[in-house]
C-alpha cells in the first residue's frame, strides 16, 4: 500500500500520525521543533490526503498493518510514533505491537464511552457534509475572514486566526477528500484501546477539546495507569495548532531526548499525575 510522506531532520525517527479527515500538514506548526532532534516523518493515513484508500479497510486492524508495512518499507526500526485524536489511537495500538519505540498520543480515540464516541461522530461527519457542499471558491474568500475561520474551525482549535486561509482550505479539502472517511468512522464507532505498551508513552489531553472531551482523560488513566498523563491548557482537540512549542515538549520529553520539566520546555502542558 502507497503512504504519502514528508520528512525532515536528523537523529532517531520519529513518525507523526494525524486524525480522521485531516492530512500530514496537521502537524506543520511542530515539524521545525522536532526536526531538531528527530528523524521526522509526517503521512497520511491509507485514504487521507494523498494517500489512496485500502481496498478493504477493516478500521484500525488495516491502519496498523498499513503502518507496519511502511516502517518496513521505509527501514524505520520501531520508530517513536507521535498522533493526534484517531492517529493517537493509531500510535498507541503501534506500542502494543511491538511496532514503536514510544508513543505520545494527543487526545486519542479509544477512551469514550459510545454515547461520547456517537457525540463526536455526529460533529465530524457535520463537518465534512460542511466541506461537501460548500465550493473551493466559495472557502476560499471565506477563510479570508476571521468569522469564515472561526466558523469552520472553533471545534478543532481554541485560536482559529492561527491558521492560514490557504492552510484552512487546504484541511477543509481534506476533509472532503478523505476516501477512507466513511469506513473509518463506521469502525470508529465501536473502538475502545484495550492494549499494553511496554515502552514509554504519554497520553497529553487538550483541556478545551470539544470534540473528544476532557473528561475521556479519567479513562485512559484507568487503562494506561503505566503511562504519563498530561493536560494541555488552552489547546483545542488539535493542539498542534494552539500551542506548537507545548506539543513539541510532550513528544520530546516522551521520545526521551528532552527531560520532563527542562528549562527549554514552553510551560504549556501541565504534566499531572
Amino acid at each position: 500500500m502507497t503512504i504519502h510522506y514528508v520528512r525532515s531532520g536528523e537523529g532517531e525517527p520519529l513518525v507523526l500520525i494525524h486524525g480522521i479527515g485531516h492530512h500530514w500538514r496537521a502537524w506543520e506548526p511542530v515539524i521545525p521543533m522536532l526536526a531538531e532532534r528527530h528523524d521526522v516523518i509526517a503521512l497520511d493515513l491509507p485514504g487521507f490526503g494523498r494517500s489512496p484508500a485500502p481496498e478493504v479497510n477493516r478500521g484500525m486492524p488495516t491502519a496498523v498493518a498499513a503502518l507496519g508495512e511502511f516502517f518496513a518499507a521505509l527501514g524505520l526500526d520501531r520508530p517513536h510514533v507521535a498522533g493526534n485524536s484517531l492517529g493517537g489511537a493509531v500510535a498507541l495500538e503501534l506500542a502494543a505491537a511491538g511496532l514503536a519505540r514510544s508513543a505520545t498520543a494527543l487526545s486519542p480515540a479509544g477512551f469514550a464511552t459510545p454515547a461520547q464516541v456517537r457525540r463526536a461522530l455526529r460533529m465530524l461527519r457535520g463537518m465534512r457534509l460542511g466541506a461537501v457542499v460548500t465550493p473551493a471558491p466559495v472557502l476560499r474568500v471565506f477563510y479570508r475572514t476571521r468569522f469564515g475561520k472561526r466558523f469552520s474551525f472553533s471545534a478543532l482549535v481554541t485560536d482559529p486566526s492561527v491558521l492560514s486561509a490557504e492552510r484552512a482550505l487546504a484541511d477543509t479539502l481534506a476533509l472532503r477528500g478523505g476516501k477512507g472517511f466513511a469506513a473509518v468512522a463506521r469502525h470508529g464507532a465501536t473502538y475502545a484501546f484495550a492494549g499494553a505498551p511496554e515502552v514509554p508513552v504519554t497520553v497529553a489531553w487538550a483541556a478545551r477539546d470539544r470534540i473528544l472531551e476532557p473528561i475521556q482523560a479519567a479513562r485512559a488513566r484507568e487503562v494506561l495507569p503505566g503511562a504519563r498523563h498530561a493536560t494541555l491548557d488552552g489547546c483545542g482537540h488539535v493542539p498542534m495548532s494552539d500551542d506548537p512549542a507545548g506539543v513539541a515538549a510532550v513528544i520530546l520529553a516522551t521520545t526521551g531526548v528532552l527531560r520532563t520539566g527542562s528549562a527549554s520546555a514552553r510551560p504549556g502542558p501541565r504534566a499531572s499525575g
